[in-house]
């Protein structure tokens, strides 16, 4: 009965400590330091190189709101784009640095709350000479709270939460990228087989030239030195291609790293003359583009952190207030001489602490410039953040519209170069031309269909540029 007595007084006095410590909390006064609002930072009204007719459009939606696999029809590449969003350490990696925010943040914000610790001792023994036997059992609880009068806890609170998200936004930033290296490399390794095709395919018609030409030596009606012109466009031809077998092994090599794999081959979908090109790209609004970004976002919410520590240093020359509280009881038993006797006890005892700054050799006002020069810098990291996006827009728009331009004229320029072939090749026939013309057809012909490839790769991986650069692709 008197044990219980005891228990129920213990908690009694824990429940009027807890009291007191939340009350505490409640009247805690404002966070010291600045307030964070947003900067204004001037932003172009219209994007840089953006065509005439995309003027009306980028009032409505931009290009990075499309989905990636929306983006990206080849099934094989969106395949390869969900394994790299699965496995790739980079991603694996950003998303452990995510869970550690969250738990940095849950370390920082315990602070705000009373932290109570208990403690039990048992003892127990017997004395020979008195035949005496005896058990104590003693339990204590004790309690501490800082009261967060100036607001340096929240302030911290503030930080760890920024911080938080922006190791989110790092990782949306991640997604982005890793999306777009592998739309990219896939695209490179599609380039690179079409020039390894338009190779062989040029190897397996001179090597037909060399033999046509041949027979016409045999006949009387070639000299030696169109069969061996004949046979320079092959062995230029046969030398590209080791070349471009070693390139196509190490581009899948790469993309195999990228999806979280040893190297290995690569499927492939769809050539790349059969790949997809939109109508039309909007970029969409320059103001959207601040929200998009993950990478801007990152820097935001690191220049939100950088502010919290401005408060976080200025609590510091402030007092320190810390209630603390402890509670407990013991219980004992002992046998002498046969008698029994019990005995309890109970004790409470509660106090406020206060430390004062007075003398710190100028640690504390260092530790506020340091935390002021962060956050300058932070905010100069911001601003720049969000001058390289419409850089890498501007690039990214002209870039597209310019490769594009390229490869419609170096169409153009196959299309005419085989009919001149052609033609060579008719009056070579018929004795009214050298074979020196059919051969320098033929070589430039194999330069502008490899050249036109290239143009064809460089078109596809701008437009991939130019998604990554208006903030698409993160979304999973």
């Amino acid at each position: 009965m008197t044990s219980n007595f005891v228990s129920m007084k213990f908690m009694r006095t824990l429940r009027a400590l807890f009291a007191a410590l939340l009350a505490a909390n409640l009247v805690a006064g404002c966070a010291v330091g600045p307030n964070y609002h947003k900067p204004d930072v001037y932003a172009p009204s219209t994007f840089r190189n953006m065509p005439e007719n995309s003027q009306a459009a980028a009032q409505a939606a931009s290009y990075a709101d499309l989905p990636w696999w929306e983006v990206f029809p080849d099934t094989v590449l969106q395949d390869l784009i969900r394994t790299a969003l699965k496995q790739n350490y980079d991603l694996l990696i950003a998303t452990e640095r995510i869970n550690a925010a969250r738990g940095q943040l849950a370390v920082t914000r315990s602070s705000l709350f009373p932290q109570v610790q208990g403690e039990g001792n048992f003892t127990g023994g017997k004395e020979q000479n008195f035949q005496s036997k005896s058990n104590f059992l003693a339990l204590t609880a004790d309690a501490a709270f800082q009261v967060d009068l100036f607001g340096g806890l929240r302030r911290a609170t503030q930080a760890s939460r920024a911080q938080l998200l922006a190791t989110e936004a790092a990782r949306q930033t991640v997604v982005l990228t890793l999306v777009s290296d592998v739309a990219s490399d896939y695209f490179a390794l599609l380039e690179l087989d079409l020039e390894l095709q338009i190779s062989r395919n040029t190897v397996k018609t001179q090597e037909d030239s060399v033999k046509l030409t041949s027979l016409r030596l045999d006949h009387g009606v070639a000299t030696k030195l169109d069969v061996l012109q004949a046979q320079q466009v092959l062995d230029t031809a046969n030398a590209q291609i080791p070349d471009l077998e070693r390139r196509i092994a190490q581009e899948e090599d790469a993309i195999s790293i990228l999806l979280g794999n040893y190297p290995q081959a690569v499927p492939r979908g769809r050539v790349l003359e059969e790949q997809a090109l939109p109508p039309d790209i909007p970029a969409g609004l320059p103001s959207s583009l601040l929200e998009r970004r993950p990478d801007i976002r990152q820097a935001e919410q690191l220049l939100i952190a950088a502010n919290a520590q401005i408060g976080v240093a200025k609590a510091q020359f402030f007092p320190q207030i810390s209630l603390t509280g402890a509670g407990g009881g013991a219980f004992g038993r002992s046998n002498i001489f046969s008698s029994m006797m019990s005995s309890q006890t109970s004790i409470w005892s509660y106090g406020v602490s206060v430390s004062q700054p007075i003398f710190t050799g100028g640690a504390l006002r260092g530790n506020l410039h340091v935390a002021e020069a962060q956050h300058e810098e932070a905010l100069i990291s911001y601003k720049e953040a969000i001058q390289y996006a419409f850089r890498d827009v501007s690039d990214a728009l002209i870039g597209y519209q310019k490769f594009h331009e390229v490869r419609l004229r170096q169409e153009d320029s196959v299309r005419d170069l085989a009919e001149s072939v052609r033609l060579s090749i008719m009056r070579y026939q018929h004795g009214t031309a050298a074979y020196l013309e059919v051969l320098d057809g033929q070589r430039s012909l194999f330069e502008a269909e490899i050249t036109l490839a290239q143009a064809r790769g460089a078109e596809y991986q701008s437009l991939v540029q130019l998604y990554k650069a208006l903030g698409g692709g993160w979304k999973q």
